[in-house]
């Protein structure tokens, strides 16, 4: 009986924080990077609207109105807090997670 090997694949997710995360992505999308789940965090919306992951997760709303962190760790520490509960239910299911972040 031969078994089927797709019944052991990975689940892989990239996920990328920040514009430079998004960006890095964008990127490997474009180059056709297969077998994964990607997806964009960002405090940003705009930035979010221009990319193609598959899952966008739009964090920190509340305190930046989608206007992004303005490179300040902190406000993007807190609206990863103020998120947990989605960026956990994003990377739910996953064997292996990837971060890119910038």
């Amino acid at each position: 009986m031969a078994h089927n090997p797709q019944n052991y694949l990975a689940v892989i997710k990239v996920v990328g924080i920040g514009g430079g995360g998004c960006n890095a992505i964008n990127r490997m999308i474009d180059a056709g990077l297969k077998g994964v789940e990607f997806i964009a965090i960002n405090t940003d919306a705009q930035a979010l609207l221009m990319s193609d992951a598959d899952v966008k997760l739009d964090i920190g709303r509340e305190v930046t109105r989608g206007l992004g962190a303005g490179s300040d760790p902190e406000v993007g520490r807190q609206a990863a807090e103020d998120h947990r509960s989605e960026i956990e239910e994003v990377l739910r299911g996953a064997d292996m997670v990837f971060i890119t972040a910038g």
